[in-house]
């Protein structure tokens, strides 16, 4: 199947909540030790999330994030899964980009999205009914900029005169992942982005997207797909990290849950016991244990990067390390 050897990431959304305030630069600083711990551990890929107006911090800013990290990465691959491009200027997007992308030496992974969430687009005083109509428009200036044209835009959302992108991307171009939750979505990918990235049980939408490549006349292989369980944690006492990590758990769970459903969309459900989270993917497991569902993971998706959340809202960043450890020594090795 695959032209691409399987890479494994760490996902953050550096919250904060309230309940379990932490100082936030010393969260901050810490997160930035542990992906580069990370790094020397042998991960291949980090990947940062976006939301805006949430009261526990969750990142609105992953592109600036992106340059702390490349500062202090040599090898790590940097990723946005995902930017929501409907609530930013194009062009003000590939900019950032670029400068990620040559600060880092050519290690961004530039993962976009049309976000989901009511108040995102209420408070951007964007129509949540031209988010498909945005993506398709801005991705087709991202392909225009990242391949270095001069040339000026007058469509329906954005409007420009003799622009180009400078500095260049180390790339040539950046590679543009898609992602989403929804069959519109799927097929943009297919029809607009060069990857697909998504997280959970997705096996549908991944074999959509492949069966939409065969269409477009691409070879699905050639094209890389990212998922992963929402949560797969490594320990070697699995009873005792469920009993420091349930609360948090069902803080992002019912969190999720609660956007999906203004949103008029499916896919979580409120949860408070383990049993509920782990109905919906949160796992904590043993390492021989880890190894076996990665491994039945990406047989049965067929991808060819997996990831998931690292760092449980609330926690302090010192909590994963067990996680990264046991994952780069014995789980990660296992299945290469």
């Amino acid at each position: 199947m695959a032209r691409h050897s399987l890479r494994f990431g760490l996902w953050y959304d550096f919250r904060n909540p309230p309940q379990w305030r932490q100082d936030p630069t010393v969260l901050y600083r810490g997160i930035l030790d542990q992906i580069v711990r990370a790094e020397a551990l042998g991960w291949d890929d980090v990947w940062l999330s976006e939301h805006h107006f949430i009261e526990d911090g969750y990142t609105p800013s992953m592109l600036a994030l992106a340059c702390a990290i490349a500062a202090r990465t040599t090898r790590l691959r940097i990723g946005t899964s995902v930017l929501l491009l409907p609530l930013h200027d194009p062009v003000r997007v590939a900019e950032d980009a670029a400068t990620v992308d040559v600060l880092s030496g050519g290690r961004l992974e530039l993962g976009v999205g049309v976000g989901y969430r009511v108040g995102e687009f209420t408070g951007f005083n964007i129509a949540a009914s031209e988010r498909a109509s945005r993506m398709e428009e801005a991705l087709s200036l991202l392909k225009r900029l990242f391949a270095g044209e001069r040339f000026s835009h007058h469509g329906r959302h954005y409007h420009y005169d003799d622009i180009a992108l400078f500095p260049q991307p180390v790339q040539r171009p950046p590679k543009l992942w898609v992602g989403g939750f929804r069959p519109p979505a799927v097929r943009r990918a297919a029809r607009l982005g060069d990857a697909y990235i998504t997280t959970g049980a997705a096996g549908p939408l991944i074999q959509l997207y492949r069966s939409e490549l065969v269409k477009l006349g691409r070879d699905p292989d050639a094209h890389e797909v990212a998922a992963g369980y929402l949560w797969l944690l490594v320990s070697r006492d699995p009873e005792r990290r469920w009993q420091e990590a349930t609360q948090h758990f069902a803080y992002q769970i019912s969190q999720y849950a609660r956007w999906f459903k203004e949103a008029g969309m499916l896919g979580f459900e409120p949860a408070t016991s383990r049993a509920e989270l782990e109905a919906q993917g949160c796992l904590i497991l043993r390492p021989e244990q880890a190894i076996e569902a990665i491994q039945r993971y990406v047989r049965d998706h067929l991808v060819t990067r997996f990831y998931g959340w690292t760092l449980p809202p609330g926690l302090p960043p010192a909590w994963s390390e067990e996680h990264l450890e046991l994952m780069a020594r014995e789980v990660i090795p296992a299945c290469r």
